[in-house]
Protein backbone atom coordinates (compact mmCIF):
# COMPACT_ATOMS: atom_id res chain seq x y z
CA UNK A 1 0.00 0.00 0.00
CA UNK A 2 1.49 3.21 -1.10
CA UNK A 3 0.52 6.54 0.31
CA UNK A 4 0.91 9.42 -2.00
CA UNK A 5 1.71 12.64 -0.39
CA UNK A 6 1.22 15.91 -2.14
CA UNK A 7 3.04 18.93 -1.04
CA UNK A 8 1.34 22.25 -1.46
CA UNK A 9 3.46 25.25 -2.03
CA UNK A 10 2.95 27.81 0.68
CA UNK A 11 0.55 30.46 -0.43
CA UNK A 12 1.65 34.02 -0.16
CA UNK A 13 -0.62 36.32 1.74
CA UNK A 14 -2.26 38.72 -0.67
CA UNK A 15 -1.33 42.29 -0.08
CA UNK A 16 -4.28 44.55 0.57
CA UNK A 17 -5.11 46.63 -2.46
CA UNK A 18 -4.39 50.27 -2.04
CA UNK A 19 -7.48 52.41 -1.81
CA UNK A 20 -7.24 55.66 -3.71
CA UNK A 21 -10.81 56.75 -3.08
CA UNK A 22 -9.49 59.64 -1.00
CA UNK A 23 -8.01 61.13 -4.18
CA UNK A 24 -11.49 62.24 -5.16
CA UNK A 25 -11.45 64.65 -2.22
CA UNK A 26 -8.31 66.42 -3.38
CA UNK A 27 -10.15 68.90 -5.67
CA UNK A 28 -12.64 69.63 -2.88
CA UNK A 29 -9.97 70.29 -0.25
CA UNK A 30 -7.98 72.33 -2.75
CA UNK A 31 -11.02 74.48 -3.47
CA UNK A 32 -11.79 74.89 0.25
CA UNK A 33 -8.20 75.83 0.98
CA UNK A 34 -7.89 78.41 -1.79
CA UNK A 35 -11.32 80.01 -1.48
CA UNK A 36 -12.19 79.52 2.21
CA UNK A 37 -9.24 78.82 4.47
CA UNK A 38 -6.76 81.22 2.87
CA UNK A 39 -9.20 84.20 2.64
CA UNK A 40 -10.44 83.59 6.19
CA UNK A 41 -6.90 83.37 7.50
CA UNK A 42 -6.01 86.56 5.66
CA UNK A 43 -8.93 88.40 7.28
CA UNK A 44 -7.91 87.22 10.76
CA UNK A 45 -4.29 88.19 10.13
CA UNK A 46 -5.28 91.67 8.91
CA UNK A 47 -7.48 92.09 11.99
CA UNK A 48 -4.57 91.31 14.31
CA UNK A 49 -1.91 93.35 12.46
CA UNK A 50 -1.44 96.91 13.66
CA UNK A 51 -0.08 99.84 11.60
CA UNK A 52 3.47 99.20 12.81
CA UNK A 53 3.27 95.53 11.80
CA UNK A 54 2.93 94.17 15.32
CA UNK A 55 0.34 91.57 16.21
CA UNK A 56 -2.25 92.22 18.89
CA UNK A 57 -5.88 91.91 19.91
CA UNK A 58 -6.70 95.58 20.48
CA UNK A 59 -8.73 95.92 17.26
CA UNK A 60 -10.63 92.75 18.05
CA UNK A 61 -11.55 94.12 21.47
CA UNK A 62 -12.61 97.43 19.96
CA UNK A 63 -14.72 95.64 17.35
CA UNK A 64 -16.82 94.09 20.11
CA UNK A 65 -17.42 97.21 22.18
CA UNK A 66 -19.49 100.39 22.00
CA UNK A 67 -21.53 100.89 18.83
CA UNK A 68 -20.00 97.80 17.27
CA UNK A 69 -21.32 95.67 20.12
CA UNK A 70 -24.75 97.28 19.66
CA UNK A 71 -24.57 96.31 15.97
CA UNK A 72 -23.91 92.70 16.89
CA UNK A 73 -26.79 92.71 19.39
CA UNK A 74 -29.15 94.21 16.78
CA UNK A 75 -28.05 91.81 14.04
CA UNK A 76 -28.31 88.77 16.32
CA UNK A 77 -31.82 89.82 17.43
CA UNK A 78 -32.91 90.45 13.84
CA UNK A 79 -31.50 87.14 12.65
CA UNK A 80 -33.10 85.21 15.53
CA UNK A 81 -36.49 86.79 14.83
CA UNK A 82 -36.24 86.12 11.09
CA UNK A 83 -35.10 82.54 11.72
CA UNK A 84 -37.93 81.90 14.18
CA UNK A 85 -40.53 83.17 11.71
CA UNK A 86 -39.00 81.03 8.98
CA UNK A 87 -39.09 77.93 11.21
CA UNK A 88 -42.73 78.38 12.22
CA UNK A 89 -44.15 79.30 8.81
CA UNK A 90 -41.88 76.93 6.86
CA UNK A 91 -42.74 73.96 9.08
CA UNK A 92 -46.47 74.63 8.81
CA UNK A 93 -46.21 74.87 5.03
CA UNK A 94 -44.12 71.70 4.87
CA UNK A 95 -46.76 69.86 6.91
CA UNK A 96 -49.43 71.13 4.52
CA UNK A 97 -47.41 70.02 1.50
CA UNK A 98 -47.04 66.47 2.85
CA UNK A 99 -50.84 66.16 3.06
CA UNK A 100 -51.29 67.07 -0.61
CA UNK A 101 -52.46 64.10 -2.67
CA UNK A 102 -54.15 65.74 -5.66
CA UNK A 103 -53.18 67.20 -7.98
CA UNK A 104 -49.93 65.26 -7.97
CA UNK A 105 -47.96 67.99 -9.72
CA UNK A 106 -48.66 70.58 -7.01
CA UNK A 107 -46.06 69.24 -4.57
CA UNK A 108 -43.37 69.21 -7.24
CA UNK A 109 -44.29 72.75 -8.22
CA UNK A 110 -44.08 73.97 -4.62
CA UNK A 111 -40.72 72.33 -3.95
CA UNK A 112 -39.31 73.63 -7.24
CA UNK A 113 -40.42 77.16 -6.42
CA UNK A 114 -38.99 76.82 -2.91
CA UNK A 115 -35.62 75.82 -4.34
CA UNK A 116 -35.57 78.96 -6.47
CA UNK A 117 -36.92 81.31 -3.78
CA UNK A 118 -34.47 80.03 -1.16
CA UNK A 119 -31.59 81.27 -3.33
CA UNK A 120 -33.12 84.59 -4.34
CA UNK A 121 -31.84 87.73 -2.67
CA UNK A 122 -29.96 90.94 -3.20
CA UNK A 123 -31.16 93.83 -5.33
CA UNK A 124 -33.96 91.93 -7.17
CA UNK A 125 -35.56 90.83 -3.91
CA UNK A 126 -35.29 94.30 -2.39
CA UNK A 127 -36.82 95.90 -5.49
CA UNK A 128 -39.67 93.35 -5.46
CA UNK A 129 -40.58 94.22 -1.87
CA UNK A 130 -40.31 97.95 -2.51
CA UNK A 131 -42.75 97.54 -5.41
CA UNK A 132 -45.03 95.37 -3.26
CA UNK A 133 -44.85 96.79 0.28
CA UNK A 134 -43.19 100.18 -0.18
CA UNK A 135 -45.05 103.38 0.61
CA UNK A 136 -46.31 103.42 -2.99
CA UNK A 137 -46.29 99.64 -3.35
CA UNK A 138 -49.07 97.68 -4.98
CA UNK A 139 -50.17 95.73 -1.90
CA UNK A 140 -49.89 98.85 0.26
CA UNK A 141 -52.26 100.69 -2.10
CA UNK A 142 -54.72 97.77 -2.20
CA UNK A 143 -54.86 97.46 1.60
CA UNK A 144 -55.32 101.21 1.99
CA UNK A 145 -57.96 101.74 -0.68
CA UNK A 146 -59.88 98.47 -0.45
CA UNK A 147 -59.74 97.78 3.29
CA UNK A 148 -58.84 101.17 4.77
CA UNK A 149 -55.69 99.75 6.36
CA UNK A 150 -52.67 101.99 6.29
CA UNK A 151 -49.60 99.80 6.66
CA UNK A 152 -47.41 102.80 7.47
CA UNK A 153 -49.69 104.35 10.06
CA UNK A 154 -47.58 102.80 12.79
CA UNK A 155 -43.87 102.14 13.05
CA UNK A 156 -43.63 99.72 10.13
CA UNK A 157 -40.87 100.44 7.64
CA UNK A 158 -39.18 98.15 5.18
CA UNK A 159 -35.85 99.03 6.78
CA UNK A 160 -37.14 98.43 10.32
CA UNK A 161 -36.66 95.22 12.27
CA UNK A 162 -40.08 93.87 11.32
CA UNK A 163 -39.72 95.02 7.73
CA UNK A 164 -36.40 93.23 7.29
CA UNK A 165 -37.85 90.18 9.04
CA UNK A 166 -40.65 90.02 6.46
CA UNK A 167 -38.17 90.43 3.60
CA UNK A 168 -35.82 87.79 4.98
CA UNK A 169 -38.78 85.41 5.31
CA UNK A 170 -38.99 85.27 1.52
CA UNK A 171 -35.89 83.08 1.40
CA UNK A 172 -36.04 81.67 4.93
CA UNK A 173 -39.50 80.10 4.67
CA UNK A 174 -38.79 78.14 1.44
CA UNK A 175 -35.44 77.02 2.82
CA UNK A 176 -37.10 75.74 6.00
CA UNK A 177 -39.75 73.97 3.92
CA UNK A 178 -37.04 72.09 2.02
CA UNK A 179 -35.23 71.23 5.26
CA UNK A 180 -38.23 69.85 7.17
CA UNK A 181 -40.12 68.21 4.29
CA UNK A 182 -38.12 64.93 4.39
CA UNK A 183 -38.43 64.81 8.19
CA UNK A 184 -42.21 65.29 8.10
CA UNK A 185 -42.44 62.65 5.37
CA UNK A 186 -40.74 60.32 7.84
CA UNK A 187 -43.62 60.60 10.32
CA UNK A 188 -45.41 57.29 9.76
CA UNK A 189 -49.17 57.13 9.47
CA UNK A 190 -49.16 54.13 11.82
CA UNK A 191 -47.89 56.40 14.60
CA UNK A 192 -50.92 58.64 14.18
CA UNK A 193 -53.22 55.63 14.17
CA UNK A 194 -51.60 54.18 17.28
CA UNK A 195 -51.98 57.51 19.07
CA UNK A 196 -55.65 57.70 18.07
CA UNK A 197 -56.29 54.10 19.18
CA UNK A 198 -54.84 54.95 22.59
CA UNK A 199 -57.23 57.86 22.92
CA UNK A 200 -54.81 60.60 21.93
CA UNK A 201 -55.83 63.69 20.02
CA UNK A 202 -53.98 65.47 17.23
CA UNK A 203 -52.46 67.79 19.82
CA UNK A 204 -51.29 64.77 21.82
CA UNK A 205 -49.67 63.26 18.76
CA UNK A 206 -47.70 66.41 17.95
CA UNK A 207 -46.74 67.01 21.58
CA UNK A 208 -45.59 63.47 22.38
CA UNK A 209 -44.54 62.10 18.98
CA UNK A 210 -44.37 64.59 16.13
CA UNK A 211 -42.43 67.47 17.67
CA UNK A 212 -39.92 65.27 19.56
CA UNK A 213 -39.13 63.43 16.30
CA UNK A 214 -38.85 66.70 14.36
CA UNK A 215 -36.89 68.54 17.08
CA UNK A 216 -33.41 67.89 15.59
CA UNK A 217 -34.55 69.07 12.14
CA UNK A 218 -36.28 72.12 13.59
CA UNK A 219 -33.26 73.13 15.64
CA UNK A 220 -30.87 72.52 12.77
CA UNK A 221 -33.13 74.54 10.47
CA UNK A 222 -33.25 77.40 12.96
CA UNK A 223 -29.46 77.52 13.17
CA UNK A 224 -29.12 77.50 9.37
CA UNK A 225 -31.75 80.22 8.96
CA UNK A 226 -30.03 82.30 11.63
CA UNK A 227 -26.71 82.07 9.82
CA UNK A 228 -28.45 82.79 6.53
CA UNK A 229 -30.07 85.95 7.91
CA UNK A 230 -27.00 87.08 9.83
CA UNK A 231 -24.84 87.03 6.71
CA UNK A 232 -27.36 88.76 4.40
CA UNK A 233 -25.77 91.87 2.90
CA UNK A 234 -27.05 92.89 -0.53
CA UNK A 235 -30.75 92.81 0.37
CA UNK A 236 -30.23 94.84 3.53
CA UNK A 237 -27.93 97.28 1.73
CA UNK A 238 -30.62 97.96 -0.87
CA UNK A 239 -33.30 98.57 1.77
CA UNK A 240 -31.44 100.44 4.49
CA UNK A 241 -28.25 102.29 5.26
CA UNK A 242 -28.43 101.66 9.00
CA UNK A 243 -25.02 100.95 10.44
CA UNK A 244 -26.53 98.69 13.12
CA UNK A 245 -26.41 95.74 10.72
CA UNK A 246 -22.98 94.13 11.00
CA UNK A 247 -22.45 93.29 7.29
CA UNK A 248 -23.28 96.88 6.33
CA UNK A 249 -20.95 98.19 9.02
CA UNK A 250 -18.14 96.04 7.65
CA UNK A 251 -18.81 97.38 4.16
CA UNK A 252 -18.68 100.94 5.47
CA UNK A 253 -15.29 100.40 7.06
CA UNK A 254 -13.75 98.55 4.11
CA UNK A 255 -15.23 100.50 1.19
CA UNK A 256 -15.24 104.05 2.51
CA UNK A 257 -12.57 106.71 2.63
CA UNK A 258 -11.16 105.64 5.97
CA UNK A 259 -7.90 105.47 7.85
CA UNK A 260 -5.76 102.41 8.39
CA UNK A 261 -7.08 101.96 11.93
CA UNK A 262 -10.66 101.80 10.69
CA UNK A 263 -9.60 99.40 7.97
CA UNK A 264 -8.24 97.09 10.64
CA UNK A 265 -11.49 97.55 12.57
CA UNK A 266 -13.46 96.37 9.54
CA UNK A 267 -11.40 93.20 9.34
CA UNK A 268 -11.92 92.72 13.10
CA UNK A 269 -15.70 92.95 12.65
CA UNK A 270 -15.47 90.41 9.84
CA UNK A 271 -13.43 88.13 12.10
CA UNK A 272 -16.04 88.21 14.87
CA UNK A 273 -18.74 87.61 12.29
CA UNK A 274 -16.89 84.56 10.98
CA UNK A 275 -16.58 83.26 14.54
CA UNK A 276 -20.32 83.58 15.13
CA UNK A 277 -21.14 82.03 11.75
CA UNK A 278 -18.74 79.14 12.38
CA UNK A 279 -20.33 78.41 15.75
CA UNK A 280 -23.85 78.32 14.32
CA UNK A 281 -22.88 76.25 11.28
CA UNK A 282 -21.03 73.83 13.56
CA UNK A 283 -24.07 73.50 15.82
CA UNK A 284 -26.27 72.94 12.78
CA UNK A 285 -23.91 70.22 11.51
CA UNK A 286 -23.89 68.52 14.91
CA UNK A 287 -27.68 68.53 15.11
CA UNK A 288 -28.01 67.10 11.60
CA UNK A 289 -25.84 64.05 12.41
Amino acid sequence: MTVSTTQHAPTRSAKPARNFAWAGLVPLFTFLTLFLVVPAGSVVLRAMTANDGSLGFSALRTAFSGQNRDAFVFSIGLSARAALMGVVVGTLLANAVTSIRRPKWLRSAITSFSGVAANLGGIPLAFAFIALLGRQGLLTKVMNEAFGFNLYAGDFQLDSTWGLTVVYSYFNVPLMLLITLPAIDGLKQTWREACANLGGTTFTFWRRVGLPVLAPSLLGGFLLLFANSFSAFATAAALTQKSLIVPLRIGFYLNGDISANEDQLGFSLATWMMVIMTVFYALASIRST
